[in-house]
């Protein structure tokens, strides 16, 4: 989920649902409202992995890779949801980056790393195109191999081991009307599609701005997130009873993350 770096896909996942002419008289059992439950989930143990050496921020994990000045002055990037990156140097431990569209502040975070060097905090508040409320959440990842040296000490690869987000980022609510799936989310997400594969636009998020649709089985459907022509995310989505299993592949970076979401 590719979604923001180190924004975990979940605070701009979203879910569709599989409506077929057997089920006209039928509520929909991917109709309602779900949460995703970071505890029971699995995030992807693919580490992240970006240092900064010599006042530049490299982040070789990113897809494509960003190199750019680490000195609290905006940068343009490619490949991103965004247009420009701002990378500051807090103290030993401490980076600030702050990522921004025409603009407007997409997310502001900081990493810190532990004293001994194991441990990486991320802390992210994330500014949605279309809601007044923030998405906040908090990231642990844990060091992969040893610590690079001559670099930041926040410098490395870091493996997520646990995501706490808040609500308005784990929600969403799918309700079918006829051969349509009508999708919204807090975060001020949402579209509108038909379920029959057909491409269609989203509004509200910067991640991705059209949509596709289709039905595996009668339980397992299938979507498929677009920026600018480029699929960037697939997820598939399975439901039993009140539980929906969501496996979701970020494409720029190969990343799957298995989610868990209750309905509500």
């Amino acid at each position: 989920m590719n979604k923001l770096e180190w924004c975990i896909p979940c605070m701009l996942l979203v879910a569709v649902v599989l409506w077929t002419p057997m089920f006209c008289r039928a509520q929909s059992e991917f109709n309602g409202t779900w949460r995703i439950e970071t505890a029971h989930s699995k995030i992807s143990p693919q580490p992240n992995n970006f240092y900064i050496a010599e006042g530049w921020y490299h982040c070789t994990s990113c897809k494509p890779v960003i190199d750019i000045r680490a000195d609290g002055q905006d940068h343009a990037v490619k490949g991103e949801p965004y247009g420009t990156l701002n990378v500051r140097v807090v103290d030993a431990r401490t980076i600030e980056l702050i990522a921004k569209k025409d603009g407007k502040v997409v997310y502001d975070q900081t990493r810190t790393v532990s004293a001994n060097g194991k441990e990486l905090t991320v802390k992210t508040t994330n500014h949605p195109m279309d809601s007044p409320e923030p998405i906040t959440s908090e990231i642990v990842a844990m060091r992969v191999g040893v610590a690079p040296s001559g670099v930041q000490a926040t410098s490395g690869q870091w493996r997520i081991e646990k995501l706490n987000e808040s609500s308005n980022g784990l929600t969403f609510t799918d309700k079918v009307s006829g051969d349509e799936l009508t999708m919204n989310d807090p975060a001020g997400v949402s579209y509108t599609a038909k379920l029959d594969g057909t491409s269609a636009p989203v509004k509200g998020a910067y991640d991705f701005d059209s949509v596709s649709v289709k039905r595996i089985n009668p339980h397992t459907i299938e979507e498929t997130d677009e920026r600018k022509g480029t699929v960037v995310d697939v997820a598939r989505m399975t439901v039993s009873g009140n539980t929906m299993r969501i496996e979701e592949t970020d494409k720029m970076t190969g990343r799957t993350d298995d989610l868990v979401a209750h309905k509500e």
